[in-house]
Formats: C-alpha cells, structure tokens, sequence
C-alpha cells in the first residue's frame, strides 16, 4: 500500500479561530463576483470589526484596480495580526469533514487535506497524480503570486474532483467520523444567507489509517496501462492552484541554492497548498456551465457569428425563464440576453453540436473578440447575473448549456484540460468559502 506521500497528500495542520463565529469569519472565494462590487461591500459590512477570512484575501473584483498593492499589503499585515493575537485556536492535525448545506436545498461533503505541489501539473495530456480541468491562462498567474509569495497563511477555496463511485473517501470517512462520536470543530451559518456548514476533525489512526485505504483503492482503479494513477482533477480554483505551484518552484530554487536537502523541501510547508476533495459523484454536487457576457458587442453581429460558426437557428424567446429553461435543457444551445431600443431582448439560438458545446464557443468568442476591437468577456456564475447584466447597456449576457459527470475523468485523461471557464461546480453562492487555515511560513 503507498503513503500518503506517495499519494500526494499530507495530514494538514488546521488552523481555526478560537471563538468562531461563521457568519462574519467565513467568506466566499475570490474568484466569484468579479462583476459585483455591492456583493463584496455587503460582505465587508457584515465582517466589520470583526476577526474575518474576508480580511485575508483579494476579491478578485479588486484585481485590477490601483490600489492593489495597499490591499495586498494590508492583508499580509492582517494575516500576521491574526497570528500574534491568538485569533487561532492551537493547530489541529487532521484532516476535516466537511458538511455544507446550501441556500438551494443540497448537502455536499468534502474532506479538507494539504496536497503536495509536486504531484500536481496544469500543462496539457500531464500524466501527474493531479490533473488541471481547463486551460490555465499563464498571464493570470502572475498578479496572484504576489498575493501567495511570502503570505504567512494559507486559505483553500481549491476543491479537488476525485473519481469515486463507491463514496469510500469523502462520504466514508465523514461517516466514520459521525459514528465514532465526533464533536463538530466548527458548525454555523454562513454569511448572505448562502446555507450553514458544519466540519469535523478526521484525526485519530483509525480515522487516518482508512483515509489512506481509500485513496490507495481510488488511485488503484484510476491507474492506466502505463502505471500513471489519475487520483484528483482540480474543480474549482485551478488558477490558485497553478499559482501555489509557481510560487513553490520559485521558492525551491531559493532554498536549493541555500543547501536545503531533499529532506527538508520535502516537509516545507509551501510546497503544500490546502484543498477541499469532494467526490463527483456527491449527490450535493450540481456542475454548473460558466455563462459569459461580453462587452462592447453588437447584438446583431455577434449572434450573426454564432448562427454562421454554427450553422445555428435563432429564434425569441418570450422571457428569461423561457430562455433559461431552454438552455438547461439542452445539450448544445446558447442564450443571448441584451438590451435594443431600451426593452430586454431574450433569444435562443439551437445548434446541431454533437460534443461539449463550450468546447466549441470559447474557440469562436476568442475569434469574435480578436476580429473586434474593443470587445472583452467575463466569465459569470449563475444565471440571474447573467439576467441582470444583460439589461444593462453595451452588455450581452450568454447562457451556456450544463456540462454533465459522465466520462469526466475518461474525457480529461484522453483530451487534455477543457476550454478555460468550462464549468463550475454549483452556483456562485455555493462555492467553497474560506474558513480553514493553515501556516505557510514561519516567521
């Protein structure tokens, strides 16, 4: 049977506040309301005055403006604040169940570990314990270095996808958990009204000890001809992950060259990053498509370069639900929300693609934007902002059809990473929010 070094996973050191209090302490990922700024500054009054997780990242909405290095600044600063003041509890080694229950009525499970950088690769047909999903974009690893490099602490909003049928790994040690008695470390509400989470610690030999056989039998059955075990594809936060990895190898280099052994860099806390591994097959696990709007667009032209790229029909539809409806019950077809002669405009446009239709529309909204001066994209989680910033002018929201689970893995192993922003696992408001810890650098 192989270690959990083998594997790629480490028993993490978990830090959490010593009075916890979710609803203020807790905040969404980064990486979500990068067109909402009222969302981040609802969440900074609910976090006022108190110790928050929101007070130790970027909002991603924020990523461009001038005053980032201030707030990259203010963050480090807070991160060590938090450190001296015994905000955290004395670390807890173990692994942690995660229960979230969602405001859309779901109930996923998660098991929070420390992965080891070296086992994971985002570069196309990687053969790594650790596989990236979509096309890692390498310009916007850079900005979110200089977030990670030197911060003291780590946050996860990284959920790894393992492929596991048989539910042993997440949903079998948090049963494992429940049975033997645990008393939750954490359980609470979390804020804007986005469900509760409740989180176990998984730390007892027994309790470690079937963490290890499950992974061990999940990377058996994932090993192909050639020996390489494909054990988790990165769901979401495949950019901080990448970013992790950069920021480690630069970090290898320095400590190389100081005569750090192979030893030593083997136990460094940076070459970890934190994650949240959560089954594909979780019932609580809904896999959403990323939509898009893109700005500066003409309606008419670009639906007319959709109709003529996919050989496609377009029709009205008579409102959102209609159109949304449509979409989601489709496998191939997009939905185009805009605003013309100050009315909201919904159409429909059906298409004969036979595979993964965002596969075949970011290759074509990449042509459109490079034959269009001054058109740009974002990329969006969930339809009501897709709705909302649709109607706004110069905007032309697009709905993207749900991606399925079926051969998820198979596809990945045998094509390479799908387009960037392909899918998303649930809605914006269910994603992963920060709340564990764990120190990267001794001070």
């Amino acid at each position: 049977m192989k270690t959990f070094r083998e594997l790629g996973i480490q028993i993490p050191d978990i830090l959490l506040p010593s009075e916890p209090d979710l609803e203020t302490w807790a905040a969404v990922a980064c990486d979500q309301y990068t067109q909402d700024r009222d969302y981040w500054k609802q969440a900074e009054k609910c976090a006022a005055g108190k110790p928050s997780t929101l007070n130790l990242i970027l909002p991603e909405v924020y990523l461009n403006d001038r005053d980032k290095p201030v707030r990259i600044k203010k963050i480090r600063g807070t991160m060590n604040e938090y450190l001296d003041e015994n905000i955290f509890a004395p670390a807890k080694h173990a692994f942690i169940c995660v229960e979230r229950k969602t405001a859309h009525g779901r109930t996923r499970h998660g098991l929070i570990a420390a992965i080891d950088l070296e086992t994971f690769e985002w570069k196309p047909f990687s053969s790594a314990l650790i596989r990236a999903t979509e096309a890692t974009i390498q310009e916007r690893i850079p900005p979110r270095m200089e977030i990670r490099r030197g911060a003291p602490i780590d946050l996860p909003h990284i959920m790894l996808l393992v492929n596991d049928p048989e539910h042993i790994l997440v949903e079998g040690t948090c049963r494992l958990v429940k049975e033997a008695g645990e008393k939750p470390v954490y359980s609470g509400k979390l804020m804007m009204n986005s469900g509760s989470i409740t989180g176990w610690a998984a730390g007892t030999k027994a309790e470690t000890d079937y963490v290890l056989e499950s992974l061990n039998k999940i990377a058996e059955a994932n090993t192909d001809e050639n020996d390489n075990a494909f054990l988790f594809a990165v769901g979401d936060g495949n950019h901080s992950l990448a970013t992790a990895k950069a920021v480690w190898d630069e970090y290898k280099k320095q400590l190389k060259k100081s005569g750090e052994t192979d030893e030593a860099l083997a136990e460094n806390p940076v070459r970890y990053a934190l994650v949240e591994i959560v089954n594909i097959y979780d019932e609580g696990l809904t896999f959403e498509p990323i939509h898009r709007v893109m700005f500066n667009a003409d309606p008419a032209e670009l639906t007319g370069y959709f109709i003529k790229t996919f050989g496609s029909s377009l029709k009205d539809a008579a409102n959102a639900a209609e159109l949304e409806n449509a979409v989601k019950n489709s496998k191939a077809d997009f939905g185009f929300v805009y605003t013309e002669n100050g009315k909201t405009v919904y159409k429909h446009l059906s298409t004969q693609i036979t595979d993964l239709a965002v596969s075949r529309f970011q290759p074509a909204a990449d042509g459109f934007i490079k034959e269009h001066e001054g058109v740009s994209i974002d990329y969006i989680h969930g339809s009501a902002e897709i709705f909302r910033l649709g109607a706004q002018k110069n905007a032309v929201g697009i709905l993207l059809p749900p991606i399925a689970k079926d051969s998820f893995f198979s596809t990945i192993n045998g094509r390479g990473p799908l387009p960037r922003k392909s899918f998303s696992m649930g809605e914006a408001d269910e994603k992963r929010f920060y709340l564990e810890c764990r120190r990267l650098f001794n001070r």
